[in-house]
């Protein structure tokens, strides 16, 4: 190619988060259509280990708002395609900053090649009544559902933008291969991880967590959060449950590692019940759950830290 042809296929501008392609072009044209577009303008850029730690932001078709998402481009992200791509999913009062400031993952991303990417964990701006009344519902709250319930019901859709629409748009923006994902997260972001790759057989190559929510459907926080957003039928609770869903799960064999510290306050309060989803794996030969419970350490990201680099050796191994 020559210089011109190289700028044509170079996908997006980092300096000023705008298409700078052909291709980027028809594909914004042919998605108008449809009502939808892929999109997305840079809003911050930080060199971090030789790579680019970005923040984009987009118009979300399925949640019908502005949404940013955390992206980090490894070093290789300049000369080599088809990067493997690893989700990370927030918890409860989180945005995209979370992750992205407190974790360090960015060295072990760097190391192994890996793009990450972290949405927020609900969408926003709508300001429905009692959408910010608590921490726990609501805005940064989404539960990684897709709400049935009204007010929610058109917007609080964060299953189908984890595992649908983001996945769509950062195909259209970045040299990665969609066959070569992982998916992880904390509290309820390891919950949303958990059910995303329970739910897709195979789309996830892997999948982690860090003091998941793993029974939903019988802690506190989930009877609050399902209650409002899938109504008061438990039955349809049931299909975004770790637990029932490991029971149920008839896809490729699957590994899945999780570390609980044993001082989390949340493991005591009954928040997190790590030993259902234990039982669950422990009874479908296709689940291999490796439950790690960590001395001393608490829910927070401390403990998030001591061990992210396990987590992305364990994601390297099946993606890079």
């Amino acid at each position: 190619q020559d210089s011109l042809g190289r700028r044509l296929s170079s996908g997006i501008n980092a300096e000023y988060g705008e298409f700078k392609t052909i291709q980027h072009y028809f594909i914004q044209i042919n998605l108008s259509f449809c009502g939808m577009s892929k999109t997305i303008k840079l809003v911050s850029q930080s060199k971090c280990y030789g790579g680019l730690q970005c923040v984009y932001e987009h118009e979300s078709s399925i949640l019908k708002c502005n949404m940013k998402f955390g992206c980090f481009l490894p070093p290789q992200h300049e000369k080599k395609k088809n990067l493997p791509v690893v989700y990370f999913l927030s918890g409860l009062t989180c945005t995209e900053q979370n992750f992205i400031m407190k974790s360090g993952f960015q060295k072990y991303a760097a190391k192994h090649g890996m793009v990450v990417v972290n949405p927020d964990t609900s969408p926003r701006g709508f300001d429905f009544p009692g959408e910010h009344d608590s921490y726990d519902f609501g805005s940064g709250a989404g539960f990684y559902v897709n709400a049935t319930e009204d007010p929610w019901k058109n917007n609080y859709r964060m299953y189908s933008y984890v595992t649908g629409e983001l996945p769509s748009v950062l195909a259209s923006n970045f040299n990665i291969n969609v066959n070569k994902s992982a998916i992880s997260g904390h509290s309820m972001g390891g919950h949303g991880a958990l059910i995303s790759a329970l739910k897709n057989p195979g789309k996830y190559k892997c999948v982690s967590a860090f003091a998941p929510i793993n029974n939903p459907s019988e802690c506190p926080w989930g009877v609050k959060a399902f209650s409002g957003y899938l109504g008061e039928n438990k039955g349809a609770w049931k299909q975004y449950d770790a637990t029932y869903l490991a029971k149920e799960y008839d896809g490729p064999k699957m590994e899945i590692m999780v570390d609980q510290g044993e001082e989390d306050p949340y493991l005591a309060d009954k928040q997190l019940l790590p030993e259902n989803l234990s039982n669950a794996c422990s009874g479908n030969k296709l689940l291999n759950l490796n439950l790690r419970i960590q001395p001393g350490y608490d829910h927070g990201y401390y403990f998030i830290t001591t061990f992210i680099e396990e987590h992305f050796t364990f994601m390297a191994r099946h993606i890079c």
